[in-house]
């Protein structure tokens, strides 16, 4: 399902966004523009509703392009060496405008898609459409609702907890961290008995119940509840439907999009069905981080990899003596800087041309490293803004990985060695042996096997929170031997983003500490 066909149906843009007039003689209804009086009426206006739902993870804010700015080049594997000091702030832990253009598109299409769903939520149940579509129409606003909390409570902590569509008169109580975390809980626990295991044809794409059930396993992750993130994540291998693809690259490319490692899959679509990064019916829907972190000449460069992730994957050859292939598949690099008696993967080529032959004459370019995951590359010589590429939001090898770290907290380490070995054994590595490692030692091996497999994919932020590196002066001092801009970091303070200033001051919501 690419959700152009979701976002045309979708979009009376609108048609969430629009209440009945007074009917004076300047104030007129247009008879073509829905309202919330003449809508929420039958099954196709219900799917319309959802769909709108959907169309909030392609906006800036979200999957399209500032969450990964967020998410990864806020961690210790990605930096930014953007001209735009802003942006290249935002991504070092310093933050002067708390309101700059990335705060605003954050917050603004997280809220505006969390108003959908509260939308969906309030008018679909007293519909007079079929209890099966009605049901899951309503787990699917409450999975996509928990997802979008789930994003903002790990950026901004405690934040507006908005259950109801928004009424001018009444503004969202401000909530705890921890009771975000519970109302994304409960959203998941109400949403899996009404999803289907999978879909077929047009509405492939939308939440099943594998994707619930792994986003409250990870919900749980988040909260260290490792037993209930054992149980969800248990349910999801158990089910049998998913399993590691045979190419790690089919994670990354269109032509390989909701495969069998996917659990669930922001859908993007490169056509140009108007060019402007709006939110209606003529607006492109393309991924846009391909753009912004393409290699000189083909993008922007706006997101570089830091070279510690490099000497991560070249710690172990596979077990026939090569590189790890995954290294290939997740940046681009000069490998004359790093060295190995390891053999040079095939796989050289920048955009068609060579490495060294690209950038000779530019020292700078020639030391840089690029991202290679999510980059058209293997199609196009450049990147025209607009990527087809769906963007993995859950995929089953991070669950794998997950569940080995949750067994290894509840002290099942050999139990959790095989999951492991399962991600290891298709990048072709050796299995570990379950008896030679103790808790401590498995709990670090996971932290290397999260990078090799996982980096660059937006879940290293999530990672750093969960193991509490951001949260005393020993974890931060890790994190500034791997990477420079943490020495900007401040503890109780640069965990969390800034509450928008406007929102501050509208609202009186408390700001974050240390803002």
């Amino acid at each position: 399902m690419k959700l152009h066909t979701l976002r045309l149906a979708a979009v009376a843009g609108s048609l969430l966004l629009t209440t009945a007039c007074d009917k004076d003689f300047l104030d007129q209804v247009n008879p073509n523009q829905p309202t919330t009086e003449s809508f929420w009426k039958t099954e196709n206006d219900a799917i319309k509703g959802i769909n709108a739902c959907y169309s909030g993870l392609q906006q800036l804010g979200t999957y399209r392009r500032w969450s990964h700015f967020a998410f990864d080049l806020r961690s210790d594997d990605s930096f930014s060496q953007s001209p735009w000091g802003e942006l290249a702030d935002f991504t070092r832990f310093v933050q002067a405008n708390y309101d700059f253009e990335v705060s605003q598109n954050l917050w603004r299409d997280h809220y505006r898609a969390i108003w959908r769903t509260n939308q969906v939520l309030a008018n679909v149940p007293g519909m007079p459409i079929g209890e099966t579509l009605k049901k899951r129409v309503l787990a699917e606003a409450k999975f996509l609702r928990a997802l979008y909390y789930y994003n903002l409570v790990t950026l901004y902590g405690n934040v507006p907890l908005a259950l109801t569509p928004s009424d001018p008169a009444n503004l969202p109580p401000q909530a705890t961290e921890a009771q975000v975390w519970a109302r994304i809980v409960q959203d998941l626990q109400e949403a899996k008995p009404d999803l289907p295991e999978s879909y077929g044809g047009s509405d492939t794409g939308r939440a099943t119940k594998g994707a619930a059930t792994t986003l409250l396993g990870k919900a749980f992750m988040q909260q260290q509840q490792w037993a209930s993130a054992a149980t969800q994540f248990a349910e999801v291998i158990s089910s049998n439907r998913y399993r590691l693809t045979a190419a790690y690259t089919d994670n990354f490319r269109h032509t390989t999009e909701n495969n069998s490692e996917s659990i669930f899959e922001v859908q993007f679509s490169d056509a140009k069905l108007g060019g402007n990064d709006g939110d209606d019916a003529t607006s492109s829907e393309g991924g846009q981080r391909s753009q912004f972190w393409g290699v000189p000449g083909a993008g922007f460069v706006d997101g570089e990899v830091r070279p510690w992730v490099v000497n991560e994957f070249l710690r172990e050859p596979t077990a026939t003596g090569g590189r790890d292939p995954r290294l290939a598949a997740t940046v681009f690099y000069n490998r004359r800087q790093f060295t190995t008696a390891l053999p040079v993967d095939g796989d050289t080529l920048v955009y068609g041309t060579g490495f060294l032959r690209r950038f000779r004459g530019n020292a700078r370019d020639l030391s840089r490293i690029y991202w290679r995951k999510y980059q058209t590359d293997y199609y196009r010589t450049f990147e025209n803004f607009d990527s087809p590429i769906n963007h993995r939001v859950m995929r089953y090898a991070d669950v794998l990985l997950l569940q080995a770290e949750a067994l290894n907290e509840q002290g099942q380490t050999s139990t959790a060695v095989p999951l492991i070995n399962q991600v290891r054994s298709r990048a072709g590595l050796a299995p570990l042996t379950a008896g030679s490692f103790s808790q401590a030692t498995l709990r670090t091996q996971l932290m290397h096997e999260r990078v090799t497999e996982l980096t660059g994919e937006g879940q290293r932020f999530f990672d750093l929170k969960r193991w509490g590196l951001l949260d005393n002066q020993a974890g931060l001092d890790q994190l500034k031997t791997r990477d420079s801009d943490f020495n900007n970091f401040r503890l109780n303070r640069s965990r969390l983003l800034p509450i928008l200033q406007t929102e501050v001051d509208l609202a009186r919501y408390q700001q974050n500490p240390g803002w």
